[in-house]
């Protein structure tokens, strides 16, 4: 449905985007994630027709919207500031576009309810802005871009000025939302989590280019290259050196951990010689003062190093010492008694394992 192709924009000397070429599919919830300044909002700023780019093409359905201003393509854009106007009602603020396009007065009535039933309002219409809590204002601004039922529909950002309880139950009725209407959702966001909630597919993207379009589970479970892994969720990368290859088994070389047998990786091959990262995540570690370990596992002894304590799970820093050259590993328990629960204190010995297909190999 909706296709960048080579899309590039710099202003100055700063690269905003970089020969970005991605698709969306009809009806998909489709998010652009990565740190500020990585040019996502650049891309969203351009397919909805606010700046342009300076080489490529944006089409929607096939056809380049590059010729069209804003208020001509069949696009509309949710900010994160909500951009309500505070002297109309609700009401009034979603029949805004409608009365601009010169539709009648009996149907910008229909459309109007219809689409706060949508976004389970209905009773708000005769309410202002400042009489509705963040939550709702948002929701209002959503029904407003979808009152002449767009075909795509931007949001940038729309959730970061909520706290995190609000955050939560907006992104459950956003992904509600999005299956009722069907309309396609290009979001923007740089919260990871926010992203692997919400979206069917996400392109993570990095100075100015895209690193890696998948599913939130993929995207997770086998990142491409090592800033996908990190900024996805925590992330142990070991870097190391690759020994050997030989099928199913890669056998590299780090610092402080000697030689270990890995799964590796078929989609980047590795040479002998080869610098590679092993990315290991904190929950597959299995942590304890004394761990039997499997047959397939790899093993360690250690020392607790640092910890966070997070509620539901603690966060364990564990100094692996091989060689004189220690290593700090990340490993996740979880907090099964009420309370602060301390399993382990810093400077306990203790042992970790993981399996050896746990890890995954990246450049």
């Amino acid at each position: 449905m909706l296709e960048i192709v080579n899309v590039s924009r710099r202003f100055g000397d700063f690269q905003a985007l970089n020969e970005v070429s991605l698709q969306v599919q009809a009806g998909e919830f489709f998010t652009l994630l990565g740190p500020s300044g990585c040019g996502k909002t650049t891309l969203l700023r351009s397919i909805a027709g606010f700046d342009t780019p300076d080489s490529g093409d944006i089409l929607l359905d096939g056809k380049s919207l590059l010729a069209l201003p804003p208020e001509k393509r069949p696009v509309h854009t949710v900010f994160q500031s909500y951009a309500l106007f505070p002297h109309m009602t609700v009401a009034d603020n979603i029949a805004f576009p409608l009365r601009m396009s010169g539709v009648g007065k009996a149907e910008i009535e229909r459309r109007v309810a219809d689409v706060l039933e949508d976004v389970r309002l209905p009773d708000k219409a005769k309410h202002f802005p400042e009489e509705l809590s963040g939550g709702q204002r948002q929701r209002i601004a959503i029904a407003r871009a979808l009152v002449n039922r767009p075909r795509l529909l931007l949001l940038d950002e729309p959730l970061s000025a909520l706290d995190a309880k609000l955050r939560e139950q907006m992104q459950i009725e956003l992904i509600n939302l999005q299956k009722e209407v069907g309309i396609t959702f290009v979001y923007v966001t740089h919260d990871q989590g926010e992203a692997l909630a919400l979206s069917h597919r996400i392109a993570v993207m990095n100075k100015g280019e895209v690193s890696q379009i998948d599913e939130p589970s993929l995207l997770y479970s086998s990142p491409k290259n090592r800033f996908v892994a990190d900024f996805i969720g925590q992330c142990n990368l070991l870097d190391g050196k690759v020994v050997s290859c030989d099928g199913a088994t890669t056998r590299i070389t780090i610092d402080g951990l000697g030689e270990l047998a890995v799964q590796s990786n078929p989609n980047i091959p590795f040479n002998v010689g080869d610098d590679c990262a092993l990315t290991l995540r904190p929950e597959k570690i299995r942590l304890a003062k004394s761990v039997a370990p499997e047959s397939d596992e790899v093993h360690f002894p250690g020392t607790v190093h640092d910890m966070l304590y997070l509620g539901d799970v603690t966060v364990y820093i564990i100094e692996v010492k091989r060689d004189g050259h220690p290593v700090l590993i990340e490993a996740l328990l979880a907090n099964s008694a009420p309370g602060r629960a301390r399993l382990l204190d810093t400077g306990d010995a203790v042992e970790i394992c993981w399996p050896r297909d746990a890890g995954h190999l990246v450049r």
